[in-house]
Parts: structure tokens; C-alpha cells; sequence
């Protein structure tokens, strides 16, 4: 059987190999001139290839419909099955503490990834064909007929895997467009929209840029003192235009969401202690070491970078002591620690997300074999789906898996 992979990356990779290792001819189609451009980016060259742990765990990462959609393909080639498969080929690997899994820190480690899984495609047979752009995708339900290359050609094939990716970080490839010709055809999908993306700020702070803010929890709200809609406990580093780091991240989904119904709000808890207690804290220190500078008090819970000027916006002298701390001054300081004010956001970027979430609707794909409802010979892997889990290699190992079961053909 004539297969044609379209995208070489995670996902096509592994269903080219698959595919190819099962008997048939693949042809794996790259509008790059060289495979895994994302991969080889991934965790700044790192490459978080997925997380440890059992099944169970990776699925309770993602939310519960993609959960349920991506139970047969982690069933299938789970996180132990990958690291296998990449043992077998030299690259040695490693879990940190938190569970997320690295090849070994070495320059070009993620490029040892991407020529491991290369040469798995070369052993099986697949012939892989570089600078080959798909502009249309030629059929009707219940067959795709042929795909149109942007030099004109027509490429026949029994089965079509369209594996090209998201709308994140355009400059490796993955612009997106592949969505509309679905979506032509008849294919339910979603739009793409930004996800595991750094967020602006309408105010940034350049000055701090590097500086984090750690252990703490980033609030999303509906306005300074508004409801709060979002959490997530981890990371922020501020950045030229606003922040990153893994919380971030994570909300930024949520941020943009917010952001386009009119009202984004972010702030950072820099202390799991209630108000009454750091309120209390506060009172007994003023009687029990008067003369504490208030910025070394905020030294506890802020880099020593942000304290001076967290000072100074509270409209006390640099050199301010508890002793002669005024008592709204003192409720001030307070409210801070308990949300840091960040400000509101703005437009999270589409291009700079790790993934994009959008893509083909996963109630229109059979989890068991990647096939769209309603085509005998159309299969979707990847981040073409419409799945977007956590920072952690959660969206890698999703890709590697989906890309397994859509090359497993029998027939």
C-alpha cells in the first residue's frame, strides 16, 4: 500500500517509521530542508521529550476530552514504549525530579533526537522528500484523492497521514494552513488559538527582565479587584514585554480567552499565608525588631531587584523602618504579598506558543486508528488536533503516540 506522511515531525515521524516498518511504501513529505525543526527547538534545544510515570498520570495531565481521545494511543506507545525505542538507538535519557523527561544535557542533544527517529525512517525504507509545500488537498468523502505541491506536482497515494502541525512558531514550518483545506472538505475543526505562549503585559517591566518570582501561585482575574478566574502555582520570569516561566505559560490560554471578553487582570501570590497572619506577623515585628528596613522584610518573599521599587510604589521612603510603619501603609504592604500586582495583558501571541490549541475536532477522529470519521483514507496526527496539554512533555510524547497509531495499517 502507497502511503504518503505529510509533515516530519514528531508526529510524522513516527508514523512514517511505523507505517513503513508494517510493509508499505511510505513517501514522507517536509516543506523543510531538514526533519524535526520543532523538535530540535523544543526546551530551548533540550528537547522535554515526555513525562515519567504511569499511564494514568499523563492522561489526568490533559483536560478530560482529550484525555479520553488520547487513553487508546498512550495504551498503544506510551512514555516507556518511546524511551525504548530511543534507548535501542544510542540516545541515552533522564527524568528530573518533577517527572520530565530529557535526552542526556549535552550540546545538541535535541538534534540527537531528531537524527535518531531520521534514522529509524532511512532502516525502514520510507523515501523522504524535502521542500515539498502542500497548497490543496484534492477529494471528496469518503477518499482523499491526492495532494498538490506548491511546484504543481500531484501526488497519488491509498492513504494520506497529515502530521504538519500547529500555527506555533511559523518559522519552523508550522503556519497552520493545512486547516482551512480540511475545513474545505468538510472537516469539523476548531481555529487556531494561542497556548503555552509567554504573555505581554499592557505595562511591562524591561528593567526586571530575568528577574522570577518563585513558589508562588499567578491569579488571573476579571480586574484588579475582580473575580478570580484562573490559577496555576509555579514559576514567573518577567520578560522585556511581560512575563514567562512555566505559570505563565500555563494560564496563558485562559489570559487570552479572558483578555478577548474585556476584562484580564494578573497578579502573584507570593505567600500561601492569609492576610490576618502576615498582618499579625507584621505587628509583632514592629514591636520585636523595629528598626527592620521594610525592604528586607520583602526580601523574604521577593528577589532583592523588586524590593526598592515595591517600596517606592507604596509611597514610602527607600529607607522606611516597621517602627514607623503607618498602619494602612501596613495593609498595603499586606495586599501585596498576597497578589502582587502584574498587571493587565496583552495579546497573547499565536506564533510564540509552545503549541497552538485548535486543529481538527477530536470527536471527528477515531482515537483507535487516527482515521477522520467519515474517510476510509485520511488519518490526522499530532498537534493537527485539537490538544494542548501542560508544560512537561506532555505534547510531545501525545504527538509520538498519535503518530504511532495513525501509521499502524494492516491494510
Amino acid at each position: 500500500m502507497r502511503i504518503l506522511v505529510l509533515g516530519g515531525g514528531a508526529a510524522g515521524m513516527l508514523a512514517a517509521w511505523r507505517a513503513a516498518s508494517l510493509g508499505h511504501a511510505v513517501t514522507l513529505l517536509e516543506a523543510n530542508g531538514r526533519l524535526g525543526m520543532k523538535l530540535r527547538i523544543s526546551g530551548g534545544g533540550k528537547c522535554n521529550l515526555t513525562h515519567a510515570g504511569p499511564l494514568q498520570d499523563l492522561l489526568a495531565a490533559f483536560r478530560k476530552e482529550q484525555a479520553r481521545f488520547l487513553r487508546p494511543a498512550l495504551h498503544a506507545f506510551g512514555n516507556e514504549d518511546l524511551l525504548a525505542l530511543l534507548h535501542r538507538e544510542g540516545v541515552e535519557t533522564y527524568a528530573r525530579e518533577n517527572g520530565r523527561v530529557f535526552p542526556l544535557d549535552r550540546p545538541g542533544s535535541a538534534a540527537d533526537v531528531a537524527a535518531a527517529l531520521e534514522g529509524l525512517l532511512r532502516r525502514a525504507g520510507v523515501e523522504v522528500r524535502f521542500g515539498a509545500r502542500v497548497t490543496q488537498l484534492s477529494g471528496a468523502a469518503p477518499r482523499l484523492n491526492a495532494l498538490l505541491l506548491e511546484d504543481g506536482t500531484h501526488l497519488l497515494a491509498d492513504r494520506f497521514i497529515l502530521a504538519v502541525g500547529g500555527a506555533s512558531y511559523p518559522e519552523t514550518g508550522t503556519r497552520g494552513e493545512i486547516l482551512e483545506a480540511l475545513k474545505g472538505l468538510g472537516v469539523p475543526t476548531q481555529p487556531w488559538f494561542p497556548a503555552l505562549a509567554p504573555v505581554p503585559l499592557l505595562r511591562p517591566h524591561p528593567e526586571w527582565e530575568g528577574v522570577a518570582l518563585r513558589a508562588g501561585t499567578l491569579h488571573l482575574r476579571s480586574g484588579p479587584e475582580g473575580k478570580r478566574l484562573a490559577e496555576y502555582t509555579g514559576d514567573v520570569v518577567f520578560t522585556k514585554s511581560g512575563i514567562s516561566g512555566p505559570a505563565a505559560l500555563e494560564l496563558s490560554r485562559e489570559v487570552e480567552v479572558a483578555r478577548r471578553a474585556g476584562a484580564a487582570w494578573l497578579d502573584y501570590a507570593l505567600s500561601v499565608a492569609d492576610e490576618a497572619s502576615l498582618d499579625s506577623e507584621l505587628r509583632q515585628l514592629q514591636s520585636g525588631n523595629p528598626h527592620l528596613a521594610v525592604r528586607n522584610w520583602l526580601l523574604r518573599c521577593l528577589p532583592e531587584r523588586l524590593c526598592l521599587p515595591t517600596v517606592i510604589s507604596l509611597g514610602l521612603p527607600a529607607d522606611q523602618r516597621l517602627k514607623d510603619l503607618p498602619r494602612e501603609a501596613r495593609r498595603h504592604m499586606v495586599a501585596m504579598v498576597r497578589g502582587f500586582p502584574l498587571g493587565a495583558p496583552g495579546p497573547v501571541p499565536l506564533s510564540r506558543g509552545e503549541v497552538a490549541a485548535g486543529g481538527v475536532c477530536l470527536a471527528a477522529v477515531d482515537p483507535h486508528s487516527m482515521t477522520v470519521k467519515g474517510w476510509e483514507n485520511l488519518r490526522i496526527c499530532g498537534e493537527l488536533l485539537d490538544i494542548d496539554g501542560p508544560v512537561g512533555g506532555y505534547n510531545l510524547q501525545a504527538a509520538f503516540s498519535t503518530g504511532y497509531v495513525a501509521g499502524s495499517m494492516i491494510s
